[in-house]
């Protein structure tokens, strides 16, 4: 799938225009926090976004709306930034960050402090799921009944890893019940790896081989978007949208920490809504959102 039907852009300011794909939605409502809306066919009840750089607080280089904390930014201004998503989105509580470590933890939503891990899934209302990313690939779940979703940090070593496949399994839905969305990552004309990387992932599916092109360099453009395809597919998913975007690319709209080294951080939300019939979601699943 391309950028065309990967999601709709929220701005704070200016008129009805271009934007990335002719698919820029400015608010009348004054500044704001900047937010893509995924165009996926989301079951009723679910909701998703994701945040653009513009439309906060923070000065640069994390410039301006930098959802990440512990980069060097001004607490306070993150906490505004912050604050800004939250009550832009309406979202029914603080989303579950996680303290991501590039590798494949999934973390079911309940209660308690921040852990560790680079996916998280919740079965109910009342819990965010929440993935931070700069370059990285962001990829949302949910079921088709909207009865679970979930969010993945998927960059090239939690991709190698297992990070989707362990996101599924630990939704606990079939996959053939389940649909993905491919969030803004670093594209393969920007993203130069060598032969570890390339490796990582030949080593198990020798066809991955197509996601990779040789440069004049003598080293290799990473393609995530098909590798997480070819993943998506192998596990039987129901639907995969997005993708199409460059990170590195589009530095008016997103942070790259390729481009940049210090920049913010983006943030891919998705939840349930409140008032949502759950008799078919998962039973003694942990309703409690994080504090």
């Amino acid at each position: 799938m391309g950028g065309a039907v990967a999601g709709r852009y929220e701005s704070a300011v200016g008129g009805f225009g271009g934007g990335l794909e002719g698919r820029l939605r400015v608010s009348a409502q004054g500044p704001g926090p900047g937010l893509m809306t995924p165009d996926w066919p989301a079951p009723e009840g679910v909701r998703a976004a994701f945040t653009l750089r513009t439309g906060g607080v923070s000065v640069a280089p994390y410039d301006s709306l930098n959802i990440g904390a512990a980069i060097g930014d001004s607490p306070e201004a993150v906490a505004e930034n912050r604050r800004r998503v939250r009550d832009a989105l309406r979202l029914p509580a603080e989303p579950g960050w996680l303290e991501q470590v590039h590798r494949t933890q999934v973390v079911a939503l309940g209660a308690g402090a921040v852990p560790r891990g680079d996916a998280s899934v919740a079965w109910g209302p009342g819990q965010v799921c929440a993935i931070r990313v700069a370059d990285c690939m962001p990829v949302l779940f949910a079921a088709v009944d909207g009865s679970a979703v979930g969010a993945a940090h998927a960059g090239w070593r939690g991709l190698a890893g297992g990070v989707l496949e362990a996101t599924v399994a630990k939704l606990d839905v079939p996959a053939s019940r389940l649909i993905a969305w491919m969030g803004p990552a670093i594209g393969q004309v920007n993203f130069e790896v060598g032969d570890d990387v390339r490796t990582a992932f030949t080593a198990t599916d020798a066809a991955a081989a197509s996601a990779f092109v040789a440069n004049v360099r003598g080293r290799w453009q990473c393609d995530l978007y098909a590798l997480a395809r070819r993943r998506l597919a192998a596990l039987g998913l129901a639907g995969v949208y997005g993708g199409g975007w460059c990170t590195f690319a589009e530095s008016e709209r997103f942070f790259s920490y390729r481009r940049s080294g210090q920049c913010g951080r983006m943030a891919a939300l998705i939840w349930i809504e409140a008032g949502r019939d759950l008799g078919s979601a998962r039973p003694n699943a942990p309703q409690a959102p994080y504090d």
